[in-house]
């Protein structure tokens, strides 16, 4: 039995410790805003936060998620959740919108950890996220605008 704690509620399953965190959260709980993408690790779609630090759901199996909180795009809450989202919208960054939720689960995790980031710590909290339909310098420009609402 797994014990799992996503977006403040407690889950008992019965999985293998081995499953990728992903799973669970889509196909056991259908928490499906977090997206599969690669299954490597490379791509970003699948990225959730543990503890409040962003990470791969593809790549984190569910035993080394057991005793620590998961919070998935469904969950994220707070100042810098609704700022992030406020400036998705406000500038349109979402096209096709399949990476966006791990866009914006990593977005907070910057923004949570680096209020004020610059364009170097953008790119380094933002690599390994990949848009196929390139809205790069729209995610850029939304992190930046939402930094603006944090002080």
């Amino acid at each position: 039995m797994i014990s799992l704690k996503i977006n403040g509620a407690s889950h008992d399953l019965d999985l293998d410790g081995d499953m990728p965190l992903l799973w669970a959260v889509r196909d056991i709980l259908n928490m499906t805003g977090t997206k599969y993408g690669c299954g490597i690790g490379q791509c970003g779609a699948c990225t959730v936060h543990l503890d409040g630090q962003p990470v791969r759901s593809c790549q984190t199996p569910v035993s080394a998620a057991t005793g620590h909180d998961i919070t998935t795009i469904e969950g994220i809450h707070g100042k810098v959740a609704e700022a992030v989202q406020a400036a998705w919208r406000d500038l349109d960054v979402v096209q096709c919108g399949y990476c966006q939720s791990g866009q914006i689960m990593s977005a907070v995790g910057l923004l949570t950890q680096t209020p004020k980031p610059t364009d170097d710590d953008i790119n380094g909290a933002m690599d390994g996220n990949v848009c196929r339909c390139a809205t790069y310098g729209r995610i850029r420009a939304a992190i930046h605008q939402a930094s603006t609402k944090l002080v």
